[in-house]
């Protein structure tokens, strides 16, 4: 068999798609997360091996029940593969993995098996406009890094970068940041009551993140918050979920409740959240964009390029609305906008587009 393998390797879960030659799609898998920054080398490994040979096992009719081995015994069923990885972030970090991959797969190292950050596989709309030669790829979801490209006659060129440093340094507009901006608005709503002695406004939002953590008052969620990241092997069964999370995921995981509350009972609290997190995600990629000159040749003017945006948070259409607003207001109006919600599976297909003929 002759396969084409495209990975979007992210914080929450790991994609995989298979395509045939001729671009059809014949195998797909999901797996666990897979930041490479986050997780072991053999964690890493392992969450790849999991979901492509389970991706394999779909490629056959009727599907596989048995486990396809990684690295393949005898010769490779790929052709090609393109891996666009969260957490992987410089030319050193690249460098470390493609051995790893490229055993895992049987692909030699070369051309025939591409590695950079998951933000890559967001260039791909540009080849969709034959006007424009740039593209800004938006990654907004469990974390958040905003990459501009520039289409060459060999593939996209990186320009510029911005974000992506994780949740203890940044991720701004990402499920960490909503999370913790709604307790910092939370909290200072409280600080603010206790000087007028009136009661906060009631808010949706506020009644579920307390339910969540099973609390009566806002008073009592710096313990919720701030309780050690749990230890796997004497966790309490009877604890509350929330309180056997890590401590990034007790707060990236109170994202949903927040969307909830503010485009399902227009709740101004959760509102409010919503649009500061992504005003200060919008002031970070405003950082990429502009006019360019001879101390910032790298710039994109927005008017010249698409906007393609991944991730389940900017899914979101109301949320992706506030993004675009905020970047309006600073000026910067995309000539195109384009939500890729299957990355995996735009470049998967557009791999096997690639090696046609080849």
């Amino acid at each position: 068999m002759s396969l084409f393998l495209c990975v979007d390797c992210g914080g929450s879960k790991t994609n995989a798609v298979i395509c045939d030659a001729k671009g059809n799609i014949v195998g797909r898998a999901l797996g666990g997360p897979s930041n490479a920054s986050y997780l072991s080398v053999k964690d890493f490994t392992s969450a790849i091996r999991m979901t492509v040979s389970d991706a394999l096992k779909t490629t056959t009719s009727p599907p596989s029940i048995e486990p396809v081995p990684l690295p393949p015994v005898g010769d490779t069923p790929f052709a090609a593969a393109w891996f666009g990885v969260s957490g992987l972030d410089s030319p050193m970090a690249v460098a470390e993995v493609i051995p790893i991959l490229s055993n895992l797969l049987g692909i030699p190292a070369g051309p025939r098996l591409s590695v950079a950050n998951d933000t890559i596989l967001l260039a791909a709309p540009v080849r969709l406009h034959p006007d424009i030669k740039h593209a800004v790829g938006v990654i907004c979801g469990t974390g958040s890094i905003a990459v501009s490209f520039e289409e060459t006659e060999t593939g996209f060129n990186e320009l510029g970068r911005v974000g992506g440093w994780g949740w203890i340094l940044g991720d701004e507009g990402g499920g960490f940041h909503v999370g913790r901006e709604a307790i910092r608005q939370m909290v200072a709503e409280t600080d603010a009551a206790s000087v007028t002695g009136a009661p906060p406004p009631e808010s949706v939002m506020t009644k579920l993140i307390l339910g969540r953590f099973g609390l009566d008052s806002v008073l009592d969620i710096l313990g919720a918050v701030h309780v050690p990241d749990p230890n796997p092997s004497v966790i309490n069964p009877q604890h509350l979920p929330q309180f056997t999370m890590l401590r990034e995921k007790r707060l990236s995981s109170l994202a949903p409740l927040v969307f909830t509350a503010a485009f399902e009972h227009d709740d101004q609290l959760a509102l409010r959240v919503l649009k500061t997190t992504s005003s200060i995600f919008a002031a970070q990629i405003a950082t990429i964009l502009g006019d360019k000159d001879e101390k910032r040749p790298k710039l994109v003017k927005a008017q010249d390029a698409v906007l393609s945006l991944g991730g389940s948070l900017v899914g979101i259409e109301a949320y992706r609305n506030l993004l675009l607003e905020a970047l309006a207001a600073k000026g910067h109006v995309f000539r195109y906008v384009e939500f890729v919600d299957d990355a995996a599976a735009t470049g998967a297909v557009g791999l096997a587009s690639s090696f046609k003929g080849q």
